[in-house]
């Protein structure tokens, strides 16, 4: 017996019913992706118009009194990108002006900060880069946003390890790591990967693997990471290309050799020369690009400061480095020593620092426990001291200026100090 033939007003109304199941079965789904994107986690305000870069600083002048301060425990150093102060903290990134400390944009998301710095100045404006801690407990999700307007620009899933830093310079950033680091140019697009990698593509491609690393650096397009390896009985330095021409899963080595002792800081770089500092006694080793010695210089440092990490240090970040067209203003725990710019010898030593030197107009200035001294340039002798006022007088200051602003980063505050002449 054949069965009954459906009228056709029944087989529309079938139909009907299919096509509406289907519609909410999409609809429900969409609402589930929709309520667990990161997107529907996002609060960005933006800045309109755009911020404003402060006037540029001149002479050093006779004081400084505090403008502003805001919290910022995810930022190690103060962060200045384009013409905005920018402050970090719990999951909240805001572009503040420099001068007055109004919040002018601001990006939050519901995952916590790792850390927050600056990058790619060749960016129109350069771009600040908000790192949050992903689903799998790592620093793995990544925003870059434009310091005047904190509109987004880019964004990407790195594999960057809790405790990561981001050090910048010209068209790379890296993230640091204690055993693995990555490299990335300014659409976010990683350019090297080195060490454990999570998921290699190329088995074997990594020189050496189990290592732990000391220190990182980022300078002159250079990459200098101090290693740890199982087997060696002391550190080894390796230089890399941060560019990713052979592409990011094969790092291009410039050459890797083992130091003298261990305990070594990768502390500058130049476009010939690398220089390490070593423990025990304090010694500064420069090497060549083919990593042969060029000179080993004895410092007039504590030996206390290079056996242990400077205070606010991060396992397996930079050094407490600025610089200048002239010299690299590195901070050792209680002294700073200014190195040469191009062949990163010693210049001159300042005890009883509390961070690297920054330029400030026709001046440098550094943080000492009653204030600022102001320094001669070629010499490093104090020419005088500004006082300012700290609620812990012995702790680190990190130092950055924003046009004629001066930023001290203090533990977990950023306090903005305006010249007064």
């Amino acid at each position: 017996m054949r069965p009954p033939r459906l009228r056709p007003e029944r087989r529309r109304r079938g139909d009907l019913v299919a096509v509406a199941l289907i519609a909410v079965v999409v609809l429900v789904g969409a609402m589930v992706l929709w309520r667990t994107s990161p997107v529907t986690a996002t609060v960005d305000r933006t800045a309109d118009p755009a911020i404003v870069a402060p006037p540029p600083a001149g002479d050093v002048p006779a004081g400084f009194t505090q403008a502003w301060q805001a919290a910022s425990g995810a930022t190690p150093v103060p962060v200045v990108a384009g013409p905005a102060a920018v402050t970090a903290d719990g999951s909240t990134v805001v572009g503040r002006d420099a001068q007055t400390g109004a919040e002018r944009w601001s990006y939050q998301r519901n995952l916590r900060l790792c850390t927050v710095g600056s990058g790619f100045p060749d960016a129109d404006v350069g771009r600040v880069l908000a790192l949050y801690e992903g689903a799998s407990g790592w620093c793995s999700e990544l925003t870059e946003l434009r310091p005047d307007t904190g509109a987004r620009a880019a964004s990407s899933n790195p594999d960057s390890r809790l405790g990561a830093q981001l050090l910048s310079e010209g068209s790379y950033v890296v993230a640091t790591g204690t055993d693995y680091l990555e490299v990335w140019r300014s659409d976010l697009v990683r350019t090297l990967e080195y060490g454990a990698v999570p998921t290699p593509v190329q088995v074997g491609a990594q020189p050496r693997t189990g290592c732990t690393y000391g220190s990182t650096t980022l300078m002159s397009s250079r990459l200098g990471v101090i290693e740890r390896c199982p087997g060696e009985r002391t550190d080894r330095l390796s230089v890399l290309s941060p560019d990713g021409a052979q592409g990011a899963e094969t790092p291009q080595v410039e050459f890797s050799v083992p130091l003298p002792s261990s305990g070594a800081t990768v502390v500058a770089i130049s476009a010939d020369r690398v220089a390490v500092a070593l423990p025990n006694p304090a010694r500064l080793l420069v090497l060549d690009k083919t990593g042969a010695q060029v000179s080993l210089i004895p410092l007039d440092v504590p030996d206390a400061d290079l056996a242990t990490a400077p205070p606010g240090s991060t396992p397996g970040g930079g050094a407490a480095v600025t610089s200048d067209a002239e010299h690299i203003y590195w901070w050792t725990g209680s002294q700073t020593v200014a190195l040469d710019a191009k062949d990163l010898s010693p210049v001159w030593t300042v005890p009883g620092t509390l961070g690297p030197a920054v330029a400030y107009g026709t001046g440098l200035l550094v943080p000492v426990p009653d204030g600022l001294a102001r320094l001669d340039l070629q010499r490093g002798t104090v020419i005088a001291t500004i006082p300012v006022q700290r609620a812990d007088r012995t702790a680190p200051v990190r130092l950055a200026t924003a046009g004629g602003m001066l930023l001290e980063q203090r533990g977990s505050q950023v306090v903005a100090l305006r010249p007064v002449r």
